[in-house]
């Protein structure tokens, strides 16, 4: 018998012999009724088969944001006015409930948005009854002022956009409202026909601009009828009315009565009567002009340049992506018939295909890396063995299929990639009581005594072993913001799997194993057992040849070799803090879609707003006469008044509006479809577009996701509006100064002249007071609101003012009529003074205080912000501070959810690195041993680093989670390798024998280890589609860092053992474990050699 033969058939090595079996015990029975494991398995695959058609379908995982939102409109009102009276009062109120993390707020023209950020651990619906009872008991709001809307903020789960638009033959006329009512009627039309099938939920329309009856008066009318705006709406208010009277008993019956006398139309608004005096009526229809449209807020979209209204379709409750877009897709194909042939209804964004595709690729590496894994199974274990240690995979699997739903876990990117994770990992715990098994069977017991002994015995090291892996995954259940509530799924579905694999272990593997496998020994394996047998003898000559000698080497000059080791690390460190890696927080995912976004000056004229449009779908159609590949354009989209919403993804929130922006969406073909990038489109796009004048901003995005946004953003404060202004616009000057950012931005915006008036003492000897004279002055320009009532789902504003022709200038507010309480009327210039200054149109606070913020892009082909945040730190932010006394900077956006991440990764880590050492200290029964255990952990990092290099990622959060799962993978290596040593010099060995004999019988089962855990991502690690790059750190981190780390435990850890074995030789102590009677039954002294558990030749 050779070597190779005596390695792999030498018993485990003991302190005794295995005793005989326990017949007792779940595993034992388990082991002996094979119907009952049999049963076992057939519920967690069927269960699991069905789980997959409950379990809820995503792109990405959906959460709430840990916030509540807090929104209350105040119609008319400027922003410094809703700021006054709106959201000071919301932040005083809300700062002090409990959970409350940050509190911020923006106050635009007509509303006040507060958000309200929440702790991680806060209970979000205590939270939101705290923040709504303590806006109810506000009690200084304006009388304006509207209902306060509190919520908890969702991202909606949208599936489709589809546009209805004028067919391609027919164009809007040259007016931009000319085709609208029609459009609206056809999308009504459309929602409804959706709302009405089964499986979908929730329709809304975008693109249209909300419904208004607008009675216009003219001022010569009022004059002559000696009327006020207030009292006509006042009148049309009394005048229509529906009100239920109650109930009329009779000898019939019940009858109801109801009072319906409500205006439904134009001719009802008409015939309202607003003064009868000597038989002679005067009705509105007389003395007013009142049109059925909508209100004037500059909000429009085009698709391919026609006019066009937005019907966004989405998933609710268990609905499936795939299942909400087949119904919407076969509505469509029926409209088709019955539009009429001047309209056309197309659909615009189908998130369920962005899904489908996703879900294929990492499928698609999904069975390649399975393939893989049972490839090298084959070749490295008992044909028997590997089939049943592989069967596992789905049955773990399946089983985590099987109670995703009732945890609420979904099938989506991260989720799937998840379980690529776990591929290398589910099989560690089979191979282990697998292979045990075979070695209690060569040691003359029979198949079903074997496979109990071999399950009884490792019960403890395996389940010690997941609790490690476990503590490992734990840290990544605490991140908190965007990262935590995606990466949530990844410990989640990894511990899940794992703790299949243990139940798949104890209680289903045994049965198999205890039966003789007859359909193993047929002729057909023959080639595979050839192929193993090779692979075993080419091993064995490889363990004690080059390997011994190396491993000797190093032993011998010990000292060196650690001391190059950790030199390795920390020239690994030196590259990182230079920036040859380069960091970014968050990979950005290349979207199918490019947008440029374009804000103007507030307050623009429509022209400037229509010339801004032109100039940009122009570039567009130079940018795709540029690529000479028009083909890759499925179609665009221009929202006028409107920005663009965060789609695709976590981050995406609503859409920003007003009448200064601009914003145009090019959707591309799948990524697999075209060569030329999204990225790569929008840098064309924006080398086509010439430089607009009156721009506040041009920016060009073609990323969406979590990584989606400003690479750069410094938020900035002080109590001096002229100062805070000053400082804004020298830190938009400073960022441009940098070659490394585009796209720079800043929010502070002068805002919109304003004519500010107060009342002069002529006014108040006329009895006018300042209430009286706001009224009548918003009643002419804004609008009083005479009535609000429902058209269909659409809530309809009934607004009475002045005509467009009486309030287009600064003359007709001054000659503005102002009733006093005599029943005379005055100019308002004659009662009051004018002043003109400067509105904001938005007001930001964080904290408090107003910001502002100062935002920018990377410069095409840069990839990571380090530099230049390493230079606003290095000085740069520090002037700005020292030049302006009491100003305040910092980084805001992704920079400071890295700050809050890394600040709850690493103590949850170092929590999790004790919990570790714990599980090792206690059944090693040492202080030293797990700290030699442990030591190979930091040189993950080095393999990890150089995996992202030669790949050309940047490291991001996702590789530093990468990195703390692969502690699991490691400490599992490493404790193999000091488990073999004890047993070793257990049995009399010198250290120096023990570590190699130890090392040389490890090699096969640590090597098995890496292969399966790096063959089962290296399918993901080679993935070249853009949709796949943020998942591909994680996976580089764990592939890579496994693969060095193998070379770690296999030559450095026993170095290490060594030296400590030398540093206690000088006190008189050794590393050797003192003898135990208990031996046997002991934690890590009966987990046996991955080596052989994974390994039977």
């Amino acid at each position: 018998m050779d070597q190779d033969q005596e390695l792999a058939q030498k018993p485990v090595p003991a302190a005794t012999p295995p005793p005989k079996a326990s017949q007792k015990g779940p595993i034992a029975f388990m082991a002996r009724n094979p119907v009952a494991a049999n049963l076992m398995m057939f519920v967690l695959m069927v269960g699991g088969l069905l789980g997959l058609f409950r379990v809820k379908q995503e792109v990405f995982p959906e959460f709430n944001l840990d916030a509540v939102s807090v929104s209350v409109a105040y119609p008319g009102a400027s922003p410094d006015e809703v700021e006054q009276g709106i959201v000071l009062a919301v932040e005083e109120g809300v700062r002090g409930v409990d959970g409350v993390k940050r509190v911020s707020s923006t106050s635009g023209e007509g509303i006040g948005s507060i958000n309200v950020e929440l702790l991680i651990d806060a209970d979000q619906q205590q939270a939101l009854a705290d923040v709504k009872n303590e806006v109810d008991r506000i009690t200084s709001f304006p009388d304006d002022a509207e209902e306060p809307t509190v919520k908890l903020i969702s991202l909606p789960r949208k599936v489709l956009d589809l546009v209805v638009t004028s067919s391609p033959d027919v164009g809007d006329g040259g007016s931009r409202d000319a085709d609208l009512p029609a459009l609206h009627a056809t999308a009504e039309a459309v929602r409804a026909e959706l709302l009405s099938q089964d499986g979908i939920t929730k329709v809304d329309l975008a693109g249209v601009p909300p419904l208004e009856l607008s009675i216009d008066v003219p001022r010569e009318q009022l004059d002559a009828y000696g009327l006020s705006l207030q009292a006509i709406a006042q009148q049309i208010s009394l005048s229509s009315i529906e009100l239920p009277g109650g109930e009329l008993e009779t000898q019939n019956g019940e009858l109801l009565v109801k009072v319906d006398d409500r205006s439904k139309d134009v001719s009802h608004f008409q015939d309202i009567i607003l003064r009868a005096q000597g038989g002679a009526e005067v009705r509105l229809g007389d003395i007013a002009e009142i049109r059925d449209t909508y209100a004037d807020n500059d909000l429009a979209f085009y698709y391919e340049g026609r006019r066009a209204v937005q019907v966004v379709v989405y998933r609710v409750g268990d609905e499936t992506p795939a299942g909400v877009a087949e119904v919407t897709r076969g509505v469509v194909a029926d409209l088709e018939t019955t539009l009429p042939p001047e309209l056309d209804v197309v659909v615009w964004s189908d998130d369920s295909e962005i899904l489908a595709d996703r879900i294929d690729l990492l499928l698609r590496n999904a069975r390649l890396g399975l393939l893989l894994v049972l490839v090298v199974l084959a070749l490295f274990l008992d044909l028997r063995l590997a089939f049943w240690v592989g069967m596992g995979i789905p049955i773990c699997f399946l089983g985590t299929f099987f109670i995703m739903p009732g945890l609420d876990l979904s099938v989506n990117m991260v989720s799937l990639f998840a379980f690529i994770i776990t591929l290398g990992l589910v099989v560690d715990d089979a191979i282990v009581v697998g292979e045990n098994a075979f070695a209690k069977r060569e040691l003359g017991m029979s198949w079903p005594e074997a496979a109990t002994a071999g399950a009884q015995e490792m019960i403890v090291p395996v389940t010690f072993a997941i609790l490690t892996t476990v503590a490992a995954f734990s840290p990544l259940f605490f991140v908190p913001g965007f990262s935590g509530k995606i990466f949530f799924m990844i410990p989640a579905i990894t511990c899940s799997v794992l703790a299949f694999s243990l139940i798949e272990s104890f209680f289903i593997l045994p049965a198999h194993l205890a039966h003789d496998g007859g359909f193993f020994k047929w002729k057909i394996w023959r080639p595979i057992i050839v192929a193993r047998e090779w692979v075993a003898g080419w091993l064995q000559r490889f363990i004690h040849g080059p390997f011994t000698t190396i491993l000797n080497f190093v032993l011998a000059n010990r000292l060196v070799s650690v001391a190059a080791a950790v030199g390795m690390l920390i020239i690994t460190i030196g590259v990182v803090a230079s920036g040859t890696v380069p960091f970014s927080f968050f990979p950005k995912l290349e979207a199918d879609q490019v947008t440029v976004s374009a804000r103007l000056p507030y307050g623009p004229s429509t022209q400037d707003a229509d010339r801004v449009r032109k100039v940009l779908e122009q570039s567009l159609a130079d940018a795709i006469e540029a690529t000479g590949t028009p083909e890759i354009i499925e179609g665009q989209l221009t929202l006028m008044g409107s920005g663009a919403a965060g789609g695709g993804g976590p981050g995406g929130g609503a859409a920003s509006t007003g009448s200064h922006l601009v914003t145009v969406q090019v959707n591309l073909v799948p990524s697999g479809e075209r060569e030329l990038s999204s990225q790569d489109f929008g840098n064309i796009w924006k080398e086509q577009t010439p430089e607009i004048p009156g721009l506040d901003a041009l920016i060009f995005g073609s990323s969406s996701g979590p990584g989606a946004g400003a690479a750069v953003d410094v938020e900035i404060s002080h109590p001096d509006e002229a100062t805070l202004a000053q400082a804004a616009a020298e830190m938009e000057d400073l960022l441009r100064a940098y070659e490394d950012l585009s796209d720079v931005e800043n929010t502070y915006a002068s805002g919109k002249s304003q004519l500010t008036y107060s009342l002069l003492p002529e006014a108040r000897q006329l009895g006018l007071s300042s209430s009286d004279v706001g009224r009548q002055v918003r009643s002419a320009f804004y609008g009083s609101e005479a009535l609000r009532e429902q058209r269909g789902r659409n809530e309809l504003k009934v607004m009475v003012r002045l005509p467009e022709r009486q309030r287009n200038s600064e003359a007709d507010l001054e000659a503005l009529k102002i009733q006093t309480p005599g029943g005379a009327s005055v100019p308002l210039g004659a009662v009051a003074k004018f002043e003109r200054t400067q509105a904001p149109t938005t007001i930001s606070r964080s904290e408090g205080k107003r910001v502002v913020n100062v935002r920018a892009e990377l410069a095409p082909g840069v990839r990571s912000p380090q530099a230049v945040l390493d230079s606003l730190n290095g000085g740069v932010l520090s002037g700005l501070t020292d030049k302006y006394p009491g100003l305040t900077l910092e980084f805001a956006g992704s920079q400071r959810e890295q700050a809050e991440t890394f600040g709850s990764l690493g103590p949850n880590y170092l929590i999790a690195l004790f919990v570790i050492y714990a599980l090792l200290a206690i059944p090693f029964r040492s202080y030293l041993q797990p700290v030699i255990i442990m030591a190979a952990i930091p040189f993950g990092f080095v393999g990890a680093v150089f995996g992202h290099w030669l790949m050309e990622y940047e490291l991001s959060i996702i590789s530093f989670m990468g990195l703390i799962a692969l502690t699991g993978v490691v400490i599992n290596d490493s404790l193999v390798l000091m488990d073999a040593i004890n047993a070793h010099r257990r049995d009399g060995m010198g250290a120096s024998e023990a570590v190699i004999k130890a090392a040389t019988r490890r090699f096969r089962p640590i090597m098995l280890t890496s292969l399966t855990t790096f063959l089962g991502l290296a399918p993901m690690i080679l993935e070249t589609s853009m949709q796949a790059r943020f998942l591909i750190p994680m996976a580089l981190s764990l592939g890579f860092g496994v693969l060095f780390v193998t070379v770690i435990v296999l030559l450095i850890i026993p170095a290490i053992y060594m030296l400590v074995e030398d540093a206690l030789g000088w006190i008189g102590k050794d590393l050797a474990p003192e003898p135990d009677p208990d031996a046997a039954e002991e934690v890590l002294v009966q987990e046996e050699s991955l080596a052989d558990r994974k390994s039977v030749v």
